[in-house]
């Protein structure tokens, strides 16, 4: 029994979408659960959410009825694969895309009661680079910006990583390259991102890591089920116990957001490094 503590609290990101965050969000969460960590994902595409789909559930209640006072935390949170806790969002409101002050007050309040149980809380936020983005985001103490190799993608990270240093410039943003053929083409991604953060930010970025592309991933949606638990020899799914060892294995950080904390790193498998360190 591990003792009560504060969360990790991380948001998965991306500038442009179609880049695979919710897969990586998904996946990421059901790997560290594999870790026999205690890890809740909260979907914060509030008005377009799609956890639930990605994992074939069916929840009765969402994040709309605790932010309007119709249902609590405990009433919306429901089972995903390993005992995860998934926070399901709605899906077509529009009156969601931006939240009130009292919603975020909502919001934020019960997931500190949420992550005094948890060792990881996840938050899979909406593409983009609006106010209701950028404010979830704040809610975390670290970001994981998921970006693919494609130019377009490249840029739109960084321009959320711009915005994200301009609203919170000690936030740590860690990079995840998807969807990549070669470990050689995820650096070159990263390094491209990087250099051009430390030149006009005037700050690095770090280095999470990749997922390989691999046609499976494709297989996993289509069957609503995460990778790791559908294919787990597969590439991707490699790939992503090594990412969740290494997040894991982060040590806390303090500064603004909700207070984290984290277990000493797990050991990741040597056959594993070379193919997704």
């Amino acid at each position: 029994m591990k003792a009560e503590r504060g969360a990790t609290v991380m948001a998965v990101a991306s500038g442009k979408g179609g880049v695979g965050k919710t897969t990586v969000a998904v996946n990421l969460t059901v790997a560290l659960t594999r870790l026999n960590h205690r890890v809740a994902l909260l979907d914060a595409d509030f008005g377009l959410g799609n956890v639930d789909v990605f994992l074939g559930l069916a929840p009765e209640r969402h994040i709309g009825h605790l932010l309007a006072g119709d249902a609590t935390l405990a009433e919306i949170l429901i089972q995903g694969p390993g005992g995860a806790q998934i926070v399901p969002a709605s899906s077509g409101l529009q009156s969601l895309t931006s939240l009130t002050s009292g919603q975020r007050h909502v919001l934020a309040s019960a997931f500190e009661k949420l992550c005094a149980n948890l060792d990881f809380l996840l938050i899979d936020t909406a593409s983009g680079i609006s106010d209701n983005v950028i404010e979830t985001m704040l809610l975390a103490g670290r970001v994981m910006l998921v970006t693919s190799v494609e130019p377009a993608a490249i840029v739109d990270a960084y321009a959320t990583a711009k915005v994200l240093h301009s609203a919170a410039s000690s936030m740590e943003i860690g990079i995840v390259v998807n969807n990549a053929r070669t470990p050689e083409d995820a650096t070159l991604a990263f390094k491209q991102l990087d250099a051009a953060a430390r030149r006009f930010l005037g700050r690095g970025l770090k280095y999470y890591g990749y997922v390989s592309e691999d046609p499976a991933v494709r297989d996993a949606v289509l069957v609503q089920k995460a990778i790791v638990d559908h294919m787990p020899q597969s590439p991707a799914s490699r790939c992503f116990r090594v990412l969740a060892a290494r997040i894991a294995g982060l040590g806390p950080v303090r500064g603004s957001g909700l207070r984290l904390a984290t277990d000493a790193g797990r050991v990741i498998p040597a056959s594993e490094v070379p193919q997704c360190a």
